[in-house]
């Protein structure tokens, strides 16, 4: 079974669990230990293609989908047949295997690819650097891999690390700085930033600047500031609202800042499939307050064909601030 994300993970500090933490705190230090061993003793591969990797240094719910689907976008509008290239976390299949939305299902491929692919040409690929040969192959001029920051066995033309910028309510993307179990993060802040190129805060469409403090940690890196806007207007009326992803409660308050008369809000576990008595559950739940039913695109493309008329996938996109920024982040990186 599947578990949500513990929301004490990003509390900065004097936060809940404090006694869970510290048990969790020395398998913390195995973990980062771990990871650090095998990103020295790797030797990435070169794949053929520029490899524009868009990363986090934390467990989830950073918003890294939006970003590689906002730079697919773009490379493409710059001449570059660009490709995308995710693990496929929740799908069985280990590729490398180009995705086909007319074929493959999310239980097969995963949910972000699947979704992507709608658009995009994509791949997955347990064994990301096959993957990444595997599209350069099929003709892919640049590569975005969804992921990977952690994941050294590709060459990479660019590292790009993706960082909630949500601060308020006591809220901080990195938490009290602990690696997992004990926190939110996947290795230590300075430690995953010493490897990136750059970083890209993703704020709420109803943030107008991010917070001083969390710029702060960057240091000098360069900062690119991008948005997460509404790409559909909220369905009308009232609403019960569900979502799988990483930080669920986000979604929640995503949907009330785009006016959405939320009734009632329902969170899963990130990439979590959705069972018939679960999908009732949430009918009934609807039924009983005379709404109608609305979730993610990634949360949609997991229903059952079945199910898909009855609820309405509720789209976003990242757009950035400086666009002219990014286009000279994607030149340094012969794009």
């Amino acid at each position: 079974m599947k578990l949500g994300t513990p929301r004490w993970w990003y509390v900065r500090s004097g936060g809940p669990a404090p006694l869970t933490r510290a048990l969790l705190t020395p398998i913390s230090w195995l973990w980062a230990a771990s990871t650090a061993r095998r990103i020295a003793k790797a030797i990435p591969t070169e794949v053929g293609a520029p490899v524009i990797c868009v990363g986090n240094v934390t467990m989830g719910g950073a918003g890294k989908t939006p970003i590689v689907r906002e730079l697919l976008l773009t490379l493409n509008r710059r001449g570059v047949e660009a490709h995308g290239l995710s693990r496929g976390y929740g799908g069985k299949l280990k590729g490398p295997v180009r995705v086909d939305p007319t074929r493959h299902t999310a239980a097969e491929v995963g949910d972000e690819p699947l979704m992507l692919a709608q658009d995009f040409p994509m791949w997955v690929a347990r064994d990301r650097a096959a993957g990444a040969i595997a599209a350069s192959a099929a003709g892919a001029g640049a590569i975005v891999m969804d992921d990977g920051h952690q994941n050294p066995s590709v060459r990479k033309a660019l590292s790009l690390v993706v960082v909630d910028g949500e601060t308020r309510g006591g809220e901080w993307p990195f938490g009290d700085g602990r690696v997992f179990p004990a926190g939110p993060m996947r290795e230590p802040l300075k430690v995953g930033l010493a490897r990136a190129d750059a970083v890209i805060v993703l704020l709420p469409v109803d943030m107008p600047q991010p917070d001083f403090d969390l710029l702060v940690e960057f240091g000098d890196m360069p900062v690119l500031v991008a948005r997460l806007e509404p790409a559909a207007p909220v369905p009308e009326g009232p609403q019960v609202g569900f979502a799988g992803v990483g930080k669920p409660w986000k979604v929640e308050k995503a949907l009330t800042a785009a006016g959405c008369q939320l009734v009632d809000f329902a969170p899963f576990p990130d990439h979590g499939a959705y069972d018939e008595a679960t999908l009732k559950m949430l009918a009934d739940r609807a039924k009983a307050y005379d709404a109608g039913l609305v979730t993610t695109e990634k949360d949609w493309i997991r229903l059952p064909p079945a199910w898909r008329a009855r609820v309405t996938p509720w789209p976003v996109r990242a757009r950035f601030d400086d666009e002219a920024a990014l286009e000279e982040l994607l030149g340094k990186a012969g794009l």
